[in-house]
This record gives C-alpha cells, structure tokens and sequence, in this order.
C-alpha cells in the first residue's frame, strides 16, 4: 500500500502545523489553568477568614492551593498532551535557573532603586522608619508564598505554557502580544471562578470584574500590561523561565514593603507625596525590560527556536503535538 502524503511527510520529520484557532485555543487552556487556580485559591482564602484562620497560616494555604492546582496541570498538558519536553518552557538545568533568577531579582530590584531613589530626590516619596529585623523576616515570608501563589504559577502557565504554544505556530512577536492579551484576561477570569467556588461554599459571591475591588480597571490592566511584557523580555533574553520568576518575585516584594509596608507591618514604608508618583512602579518595569533588551541585544536572544518533533515521530495519534 501506497504511504499517503501526510503520513509520508511525518516520517521525514515535516508535520503540518496545527490550523491557528487550535493553537490559540490551546494557549488559552493555561490562561484558564492559572485562572482556576487563582480563583479557587482566592474563595479558599475567603472560607479560611470566615473559619477564623488568619495571618501567615491563611496565606500559605491559599498559595499551596494555586501552586497545587496550576503547577501538576500545566506539567500534565505539556508531557502528557502534547507530549513534548519541559524544558521548552523555560524550566532549565539548576545552574543555568539560578543565574537566571538571581538576574531576574537583580535587575528587578536595581531598577527599583534607581527610579524610587529619583522619586525621593524629586520629593515624591516620603519614606518610613526602618525596622531591619522584621523587614527581614516579612521579605522571606512574603517571598515563600508570592513564590507559590503568583510567580511560579502565573509564569510556568502564561509565560511558560502559553508563550510556548503560541510561539511555536506564530512569530515571536505574535506569541508576545498574544501571551500579554491572555495575562490581562487573566484575573478577569480568575473572579469568575472565584465566584462559582465561593458558591459551592457556601460564602458570599463577590462581584465578577476586570480588576481587584478598589482598582481602577483602565490603570490596572495597563500596569498589567507593562508588567507582562517585562517579564516576557526576561524570559526570551535569557531562555530561562526562572528570570521572569525573579523579576516577579522582586516585583511583588518592592511594591509590597514600599506601597504597602506600613498595611502589610513589613518594616518599612513609602508614602508617595503626590499622585505622578504611581508612575513609579511602571518606570522601574520599563526600565529592567529596557536592561533585559540591552543584554539581548549584547549576547543574543537565548530563547530556542520552537521545538519540531523528532525525526520519524509519526504525530497522526496526537494532533495536539502539530503545532510544535
């Protein structure tokens, strides 16, 4: 019998792509990953409150719930669905994550120094007493539960799966603007899970909506907006996932001890002296992505080419493969 086309272009290693809508369809199941996560964990949050469960023992179980959710789904679609190795999404060897993660923090935090110490100069910064002993210990507490309940997650799904995916039909910069698009979405989708789990819980059901409560949805998802593309340059220059995962550890941590120290008894504070000055966070996250972008451009960009299945893998079994 004669082998038909299809089948003989598989065995030569030339796989037809998956047809677009697939392929962005299947980028949008790790949005809908970390968005099932984030707003089971957030209704769980909700119940422990209303158990009289509070403090640091509230937060860790809301961080293991979405690190417990997102994390073994995402590693289930990519070796078990699309049967394709994980270090296409960034997770690289140990040596090579932690170079990445402390540039990652580094850079992060160099940044935020630099504009935050411009914005002092300038007067729009006031800043508190510091206690350096609980700064220290709210700054490793904060960072195990921002580590499990936003940066490994939120990377591993969005900056991970769904970049990948997307990048492996589309150009680069395709796949960039498409995983930003899917991050804003993100916690819009988020609350609408949150809403149907806090019902089967039987708690109150908060009001589905496109930012947090006292958020102004056009500033939020703006900031969103500069926040994702930062942390997609530091994943593409580098080739490691764990760079965006230190940009967003040391992200939350500055925003968290700076803006809101003095709610979160962090140690130390800022009070921003007028309202220019919550441009701030946005100038350091386009001045690390403008950092990132100048080692891309000096040592070349490290992210690999999108993976092709291996030379004779007949992929007919699995269409969920062809787009990679």
């Amino acid at each position: 019998m004669w082998p038909t086309k299809t089948s003989a272009r598989a065995a030569r290693g030339h796989v037809p792509p998956r047809p677009a809508p697939a392929v962005i369809g299947r980028a949008a199941l790790g949005m809908l990953v970390m968005a099932v996560a984030l707003g089971t964990a957030s209704a769980v949050d909700d119940a422990a409150r209303r158990l009289g469960l509070d403090g640091t023992g509230r937060r860790l179980l809301t961080a293991a719930v979405c690190c417990a959710i997102a994390v073994p789904l995402i590693l289930f679609l990519r070796r078990r669905v699309d049967r394709l190795p994980l270090d296409g999404l960034g997770l690289t060897g140990r040596a090579e994550s932690v170079r990445a993660f402390a540039t990652g923090v580094l850079i992060t935090a160099g940044s935020a120094a630099a504009v935050f110490g411009l914005g002092t100069a300038a007067g729009w910064v006031r800043w508190g007493p510091l206690d350096a002993p609980r700064l220290i210990a709210y700054v490793a507490v904060n960072a195990v539960i921002a580590l499990a309940l936003e940066a490994l997650p939120e990377e591993l799904t969005l900056r991970g799966y769904a970049y990948r995916t997307l990048n492996a039909r589309f150009r680069r910069r395709t796949a960039f603007v498409g995983t930003v698009a899917l991050f804003l979405v993100t916690p819009g989708a988020a609350t609408v899970v949150q809403a149907a789990v806090s019902a089967l819980l039987g708690g109150p059901v908060a009001r589905p909506g496109l930012a947090p409560q006292g958020e102004d949805p056009v500033s939020y998802l703006i900031l969103l907006a500069v926040f994702g593309s930062a942390l997609l340059t530091a994943r593409i220059t580098t080739g490691s996932l764990w760079s965006a995962i230190g940009l967003h550890l040391a992200f939350l941590t500055v925003n968290r001890v700076t803006l809101y120290g003095e709610d979160r008894d962090a140690g130390w504070s800022a009070e921003l002296t007028t309202p220019d000055a919550v441009l701030l966070v946005p100038g350091y996250l386009l001045l690390a992505a403008a950092v990132f972008r100048l080692i891309g451009r000096r040592i070349g960009w490290r992210e690999r080419a999108p993976e092709r299945p291996p030379r004779g893998q007949v992929l007919l079994s699995s269409p969920c493969c062809h787009g990679e």
